[in-house]
Formats: structure tokens, C-alpha cells, sequence
């Protein structure tokens, strides 16, 4: 048995396929209280400073949860995003997906970092993966949302290119087969696709991530039809045809600051702000799943947190196929 893990987990550095097929597999290192005796107080660290940057700057909420997603689609949980281009090589956060990424996102996972190598028995000792999972765990809590735990013992991987981002995230204007195919690339169902969406219950988007759907969505109906008239005139006025590129809008049009519910029954009334979301609505397959979540907060918390612990086991790295980062933004 020992032999036949060792070849499926030596088979999983090579390919995805394989650890879908085995997903024990690829997070049979992962457990709940991995760090209970290398750094007993690290999850409490990490919280302190997450603490600390939500009070200084609302944002720091949307941006770690966000960067969680963009890390864990694109090679695995691996903190892979959080690394800087140099002069030889442009890595993930600087490919066009990733440029809106803001940058409180990468500063609570440096800063949480620097708190828990600055205890002498924790340096060095936990990954800038698992301090990035830790963190998106807490913004959830802190606005509003579910805590649970976290699943630790991930390594940072050892690669970041802008290349391997390419087809690997999600679109604003995905249809829900392309929805489909692209979590289910990363082991995640239908269920934990619809569930993850309401991450868009926080943060903000910027204007021209959805012009075409108040402007030009077809010659026949410039105005996406499936838009609520009055969220889309109400969008028009925020997002004019010649706006300022940096100006952006909330996701959520009624609970910005909240991790709730409220993003599915934004949906039930035609106030999905992209293509991407209002689709779970109109789409007959996950229809359903809306309407229950609309109407029933712990159901959906439940399967978000469900949805999260099988994110955060994508492509994990494991063994010589990662390390422990003494910078998160640069390799060792």
C-alpha cells in the first residue's frame, strides 16, 4: 500500500487528471491542526494581523479572498500568485487576468507572514500557502461569514509564470457550460461552483468587466435582457461609455461589506453584475441551488465551507515538489 501511494503521489506532480481521480491523494498531508506542535499560536497570528489590516482598509476583505481563488486555480494552492516578476521571469500576478488583484491582498500575506517568523520556533516553519488559506478563512468570518477550519500542510510551489495562467480562470462573460468545465478542471462540482460564485457577495469589479452586457450585448438588445431594467440603468450611470478605467463598483449592489445570502436573491431579481452570475439564475441546472441558498443562510454557508475545503486541496505540493518560502513574494 505504502508503494502504491508513493506512485500516485509521484503521479500527481505530473498530472491533474490523476489526483481528480484520487483527490485523497493529493491532500493526504493536509489536516486540521498540522502546525499543533511546529507553531501552536500560528492560526492566532495570522488572525491578529488580518485583524489589523481590515481595520485599516475594507478591501484587505474582497482582495485575500480573492487571491486565494486566483492562487488555487492556476497550479494548485501553492501561493504560486504571491510571487514578483524578475528581470527573467514575468510570473502569475502579472499576467492580464491577475493585474486587478489588489494589492492589500499580497500585504496581509507578507505582513502575517513577518508576525509568525518572528516567533523563534515558527520561522521558517509554515508556508505562505497555508498563511494565505488562514487568512481567506478569517476575512470570511470577520465579514459576516462562516469560520471554520482550515485545512494546513501545504508547501509553496516552485514556479510562477504568467503563461500558466492562460484559460485557467474564470471569465465575467462564461456561459454556465464554461463555468462547468473550468471548476470542474479543479475537482469542484456543480454545487461547489454555484456555492464559491457568491465569493461576488463582496469586493468590487471594475466598469468594463461588464460594458457589454448595459451596452452592446447584441445588436438586438444592447442591454443584456436577463438585467434588471432598473439595476441596469443604475449601472449606466455608475459605468458611462467613456468612464475612467480605474473606477469600480460594488458586486453586490445591497450588501457589499456582508458575506450573505443576499448575492443569490440579487440573482432571483436580475441583479447579477456579470454574465457569469446571473446565469446560475437563468441556467435550469443550478436554478435550484439559488433558490434554495436565496431562502436558507446556514444551507448555504454550509456548502460554501464545503466548497472552500476542496478548493484549498487543489494541487497541493508535497515533498521535493515544494518548500517553505523564507519571502512569499520571491523563491528561495
Amino acid at each position: 500500500m505504502g508503494r502504491l501511494m508513493n506512485l500516485l503521489v509521484n503521479a500527481c506532480a505530473l498530472s491533474l487528471s490523476v489526483c481528480l481521480i484520487f483527490p485523497s491523494i493529493a491532500s493526504a498531508q493536509l489536516r486540521k491542526n498540522y502546525y499543533a506542535n511546529i507553531c501552536p499560536n500560528v492560526e492566532t497570528t495570522v488572525r491578529n494581523v488580518v485583524n489589523t489590516k481590515v481595520q485599516q482598509t475594507f478591501v484587505t476583505i474582497p482582495a485575500t479572498l480573492r487571491l486565494f481563488f486566483h492562487d488555487c486555480f492556476v497550479q494548485g494552492c501553492d501561493g504560486s500568485v504571491i510571487i514578483q516578476s524578475t528581470g527573467t521571469n514575468t510570473a502569475e500576478k502579472d499576467h492580464p487576468d491577475n493585474l486587478s488583484l489588489a494589492g492589500d491582498g499580497f500585504d496581509t500575506v507578507i505582513k502575517a507572514k513577518a508576525a509568525v517568523d518572528a516567533i523563534p520556533s515558527c520561522k521558517n516553519k509554515v508556508s505562505c500557502a497555508d498563511i494565505l488559506a488562514m487568512a481567506t478563512r478569517d476575512v470570511i468570518a470577520l465579514s459576516g461569514g462562516p469560520s471554520y477550519a482550515v485545512e494546513l500542510g501545504r508547501l509553496d510551489g516552485l514556479s510562477s509564470t504568467a503563461s500558466s495562467v492562460n484559460g485557467k480562470l474564470p471569465q465575467p462573460n462564461f456561459n454556465f457550460n464554461q463555468l462547468l468545465s473550468i471548476f470542474a478542471a479543479n475537482g469542484l462540482n456543480r454545487n461547489d461552483m454555484i456555492a464559491l460564485s457568491a465569493a461576488h457577495t463582496l469586493g468590487f469589479s471594475h466598469c468594463n468587466r461588464f460594458a457589454n452586457r448595459i451596452y452592446n450585448f447584441t445588436q438586438q438588445n444592447p442591454v443584456d435582457p436577463t438585467l434588471d431594467k432598473g439595476y441596469a440603468t443604475q449601472l449606466q450611470s455608475m459605468c458611462p461609455k467613456n468612464v475612467d478605467p480605474r473606477i469600480a463598483i460594488n458586486m453586490d449592489p445591497n450588501t457589499p461589506r456582508t458575506f450573505d445570502n443576499v448575492y443569490f436573491k440579487n440573482l432571483q431579481q436580475g441583479k447579477g453584475l456579470f454574465t457569469s452570475d446571473q446565469v446560475l439564475f437563468t441556467d435550469r441546472r443550478s436554478k435550484p441551488a439559488v433558490n434554495k441558498w436565496a431562502s436558507n443562510s446556514a444551507a448555504f454557508q454550509n456548502a460554501f465551507v464545503a466548497a472552500m475545503t476542496k478548493l484549498g486541496r487543489v494541487g497541493i505540493k508535497t515533498g521535493s515538489n515544494g518548500n517553505i518560502r523564507s519571502d512569499c513574494s520571491a523563491f528561495n
